[in-house]
């Protein structure tokens, strides 16, 4: 196949580019965002049929955590390595074994006669997901050069990365009211089908890297070190925070990534050369989806538990609330991409959504035992949402924006991993607020009362939303100062090239 770069007219009077090849653009865009919208929403969709597994399986409320946990330490451990396999490799070779991969261990999971099993098949999940989720947003990265056409594709990469996990509950509710728990994992293999068919026929493989090696040392450093890390702020769900298998992990964790940074210094094929995160707009975006990652958590999981245990509403119903949220993110993120970074830059509009999402964060924290959706639950979640949606996608677009063909993959899997441990930590951090306000809340009275135990979750609930508040403030302080200012420029040495 030849090889071309292609571009649309413009005030210079650039080439335009055919519109078979963009009508092709939009195709691969479709087959992408299916596969991105597999492993996003697997990270949540089992969580509303865990009581029907655990239910059917016989496995313990200790273990329950697991189901959810191992795809999460399988995912952020090999992330990196998936989006260097995907460099060296080809990222159609990548995409299309993630693909397969990912929707034969769903099967097994739906097939799952014991918990053993199911926990296996949800962790192999996690290593296809850290394949296939690397190799879908380098695709991205490097079908989309033109900035206009670039900004619009982010634009629904981000709100699917974003809108996700709510898609996950909506969709988990609805299958396992309408059919089974199991089907919460079949349906992989029915989105896989089209992503492969898609992908098959519309990709074509290329190896950016080819000539690099695999950075083995690397691999192992990085990948122990996220583990530590995930493994660390997960036992903080199920253990003290004093206890050291959380603050033991927490410190390995560190310490192997640090020795992977110096490590980085010295090898001759580095795992994540460190080019990528010295350029200063791509450092303040990875760190924005990391803080987005966290304070999200609020959201999903407080909110879901309020819906079903206090306002007694069913999986489905529960999934469906989130749905405005959804709406206003995806508004968000078409406006913040195509509209206002490319004309007034990330520093200001970025801090805004972070800004945004804390007032909406913030209102939240009014909700009571006897509130009303409408008025106390759905204006906050759309204003949450069109925060966030004009962080995550901007910052998505921004990290990888820019990088040299033969850095796409790792850039790509770099932005995962940040979403996945600034999760782990957010889970983890919140949780613990959240039963430490609940446990204050309840000393010195009479724990049996139905009244009491009602107002202990909903000061859980608001502890948990206060401090994402303050995560969502936190992140607007840091864009501000480490974005540049201006409208970002991408080099034109580093611009990608799209094979057709």
């Amino acid at each position: 196949m030849s090889q071309k770069t292609l571009t649309e007219s413009g005030p210079e009077g650039a080439v335009a580019a055919p519109a078979d090849a963009s009508a092709k653009r939009w195709w691969i865009l479709a087959v992408i965002a299916l596969a991105q919208l597999m492993v996003v929403l697997d990270a949540t969709i089992v969580n509303i049929a865990l009581p029907s597994a655990q239910a059917d399986l016989g496995f313990s409320d200790g273990n329950r955590q697991w189901i959810v946990t191992a795809y999460a330490l399988a995912f952020a451990s090999l992330l990196l390595l998936g989006g260097r396999i995907a460099d060296l490799f080809g990222r159609k070779t990548a995409f299309l074994v993630g693909v397969v991969g990912f929707a034969a261990v769903s099967a097994l999971g739906g097939a799952a006669t014991n918990f053993e099993m199911l926990v296996t098949a949800r962790a192999l999940q996690g290593a296809f997901g850290a394949l296939l989720a690397p190799a879908a947003l380098s695709l991205l990265n490097t079908t989309f050069t033109d900035a206009r056409e670039r900004a619009r594709a982010f634009s629904v990469y981000g709100a699917i990365a974003g809108a996700g996990g709510a898609v996950g509950l909506l969709l988990g509710g609805v299958l396992t009211d309408a059919l089974d728990w199991r089907w919460t994992l079949y349906v992989n293999v029915v989105i896989a089908v089209l992503a492969f068919a898609g992908g098959w026929i519309l990709l074509h493989n290329h190896r950016d890297a080819a000539n690099s090696k695999l950075d083995v040392p690397g691999t192992l450093l990085v990948a122990a070190g996220l583990f530590s890390l995930v493994y660390g702020f997960s036992n903080a769900e199920t253990h003290d925070w004093s206890s050291p298998e959380t603050w033991g992990f927490l410190i390995a964790g560190g310490l192997l990534l640090a020795a992977f940074a110096w490590w980085q210094t010295r090898a001759a094929h580095p795992l994540l050369p460190l080019r990528i995160l010295l350029d200063r707009n791509r450092a303040a975006s990875f760190l924005a989806v990391l803080v987005s990652g966290g304070g999200m958590f609020g959201v999903f999981l407080f909110l879901t538990y309020y819906l079903q245990l206090n306002l007694a509403f069913s999986p489905t119903k529960t999934g469906a609330a989130f749905l405005p949220m959804v709406a206003a993110l995806m508004v968000a993120a078409q406006v913040s991409t195509t509209m206002l970074v490319p004309r007034i830059g990330p520093k200001v509009v970025i801090p805004l959504g972070f800004a945004v999402a804390a007032v909406g964060m913030a209102w939240l924290t009014g909700i009571g035992v006897g509130s009303s959706y409408l008025s106390a639950v759905l204006p906050q979640l759309i204003v949450i949402g069109f925060g966030l949606g004009m962080v995550m996608p901007p910052a998505m677009q921004l990290a990888t924006g820019g990088v040299a063909a033969e850095d796409a993959g790792v850039a790509s899997a770099t932005v995962n991993a940040m979403q996945q441990v600034g999760g782990s930590i957010g889970t983890a951090l919140l949780n613990t607020l959240a039963a430490s306000a609940a446990a204050d809340y309840l000393a010195g009275k009479d724990p049996t009362n139905k009244l009491v135990q009602a107002h202990a979750t909903i000061e859980s609930y608001t502890t948990a939303f206060w401090w994402s508040a303050g995560l969502f403030a936190a992140g607007a302080l840091i864009a501000l100062l480490l974005f540049r200012r201006g409208v970002p420029e991408q080099d034109a040495d580093a611009a990608p090239v799209v094979h057709m």
